[in-house]
């Protein structure tokens, strides 16, 4: 745009701010849009707990670990297919139409889950939810983009990040609230197709992103859109540079035909903003955020915290402060930049992984032992352990729940570090242990470095949020010229779904392989590793008019100031 690249800075917050009195319009368009990522946080978020009960109702569940992986894969192996068919969705209908599409598929899947009779029909319900997720996931951030000021674009898709954190708030607040209810899992899976439901009515009341109706050639309508989100003095300048951008492209599109992998790559626009994209979207997940979200019960248990209530309590607060990073985003993202901020997210990611490092392998290796004349005490003598009793063995706790078959341990009262028994884990095991008022472990043991472990965790969370849980969906919605951005967005969400799909999946077993702290010094590894991606193949958008990127990509070469200030090379 004639005049050079607005500079972001902390006016853009204000100015974010202020649209619910000064243009409003564009405020509605991105909570409306951004319902799909309250969508994406709630589905991620509520089947660790409604699980718990699931359990309960069919035995199947219960005794077949691989079937509860079904249910929490199901609906990520979903997600995988509704975001790889979400872009070309994008492309050919439009963004509205795709949100309208996945908020239907996301209702339908609610209503299967709440009413499912076996755990076949849960899982196919599943399958509904995923996918309209993994559409969701791409069109909401994509629409908002496409549907904001320059100025504001980076706040207000950080509003959408923001969503998908509440939205795991949300269900674990749902958790809570439904755990004595008749029906428990089936009213955590059901409530979800309110905001469906929501989102699909709004959508209706909504317009076509302007940028897709100009590239189908339906410029009056998209000329009215962008005069209610533009002031008077910007909008004829937004629309000419909309129209110059939409006319190359089309010529481009017709010197080089259909879209296809090659013609991607081959573009060199396209390309550089792919590996940007897609490897963001890569090192967000295997830094290990979703292992935190879906896992954060089982981790504070692996603290030294036995209660599941104490769990549960604890993993609200990580979800609470996981949407107070993002609120974070929504002031630094247009201020600090994309580059920065996401630099700065990895280096406290970096320092909290080493931190939960040192304090879990404490934890595994200053164990509370176990006391045979304890043990003795209880009928329930853990048998591994029955074959070593007489002759001591140096068993500890660690040793007592790896042990086959599963043992828990039983705490000493009242000092829970002092010798304990390691016994069978059954219920009545359980109960024996509690008559005597002592703790029950069967996922972590007690310690004294427990708390370190919480502060190393909200520390996590605390630098992951704002920065790599926000830049990611962000430098997505906006790096990508706009004849590519739908298969593009597409393929960077499939990404996604599949990173998440295997970090998660993988997560319990690498914690049995290599226990929990050299799993997070793993991920640590990852983000150490993932500070010098960004520094370069990741360019800073911010504040750089939607139309401009692609010449950016196209002039780029390797910054390694990535802290200079980018000047435009139209000004002048």
């Amino acid at each position: 745009m004639e005049g050079g690249v607005p500079e972001a800075d902390i006016s853009a917050f204000r100015e974010c701010m202020s649209l619910s009195w000064k243009n409003p319009y564009v405020l509605r368009l991105a909570f409306s849009a951004g319902i799909g990522g309250l969508l994406f946080g709630y589905d991620t978020g509520v089947i660790s707990g409604a699980l718990l009960y699931i359990r309960d109702d069919f035995k199947a569940v219960d005794t077949k670990i691989w079937l509860q992986s079904a249910i929490v894969s199901t609906a990520l192996a979903g997600a995988v297919i509704g975001a790889a068919v979400g872009g070309w969705i994008n492309d050919r209908f439009g963004r509205k139409i795709s949100i309208v599409t996945a908020d239907t598929l996301f209702f339908i899947g609610s209503v299967i889950m709440a009413a499912a009779p076996s755990p076949a029909v849960l899982i196919v319900g599943r399958v509904f939810v995923g996918l309209g997720v993994g559409m969701a996931s791409m069109a909401s951030p994509l629409y908002i983009s496409e549907a904001s000021p320059a100025r504001v674009r980076g706040a207000l898709v950080s509003l959408n990040s923001f969503l998908i954190t509440a939205g795991q708030f949300l269900s674990y607040l749902i958790n809570l609230a439904f755990t004595k209810a008749p029906g428990t899992w089936r009213w955590m899976l059901g409530v979800a197709a309110a905001p469906a439901v929501i989102q699909l009515l709004l959508m209706f009341w909504l317009p076509e992103s302007p940028r897709w109706l100009f590239r189908k050639g339906k410029e009056e309508e998209g000329k009215a859109i962008l005069r209610k989100i533009y002031p008077p003095d910007e909008v004829e300048a937004e629309i000419q540079a909309l129209q110059e951008s939409v006319s190359m492209e089309l010529k481009e599109a017709e010197a080089s035909g259909k879209i296809n992998l090659i013609t991607l790559l081959k573009t060199t626009s396209v390309r550089r903003g792919l590996y940007a994209g897609m490897g963001l979207q890569i090192f967000q997940q295997f830094v290990g955020i979703n292992t935190v979200m879906y896992f954060s019960p089982t981790i504070v248990q692996l603290a030294g915290f036995a209660s599941n209530q104490t769990a549960l309590l604890l993993s609200l607060i990580t979800a609470g402060l996981n949407a107070f990073g993002s609120i974070l985003s929504i002031y630094f993202i247009d201020k600090t930049g994309r580059k920065k901020l996401a630099l700065i997210s990895l280096g406290g990611v970096v320092l909290s992984l080493a931190l939960l490092t040192v304090t879990f392998r404490q934890t595994e290796t200053h164990s509370p032992i176990i006391s045979p004349i304890e043990t003795s005490h209880f009928n329930a003598t853990c048998p591994s352990f029955s074959t070593t009793m007489n002759h001591g063995g140096g068993w500890d706790c660690m040793k007592c729940l790896k042990a086959s078959p599963k043992c828990g341990f039983c705490a000493s009262q009242p000092n829970k570090l002092l010798p304990g028994a390691c016994l069978i884990s059954n219920d009545n095991a359980k109960d024996q242990c509690h008559k005597g008022h002592r703790a029950w472990y069967t996922q972590g043991c007690p310690s004294k470095w427990g708390w370190l472990a919480l502060i190393g965790l909200a520390m996590y969370i605390i630098f992951f949020s704002p920065g790599m849980g926000t830049v990611p969906w962000v430098v997505n919605s906006e790096i990508y010229p706009l004849r590519y951005r739908g298969i593009c967005g597409g393929m960077a969400s499939t990404t996604v779904w599949v990173s998440n799909l295997i970090v998660s999946q993988s997560f319990l077993s690498l914690t049995q392989v290599l226990g929990i702290a050299w799993t997070f010094m793993l991920f640590g590894f990852v983000a150490f590793i993932a500070i010098f991606f960004v520094i370069v193949f990741v360019p800073e958008t911010k504040g750089v008019p939607m139309e401009e990127v692609e010449k950016m990509l196209e002039q780029r070469t390797l910054q390694f100031k990535f802290w200079n200030k980018r000047v435009d090379s139209q000004k002048g």
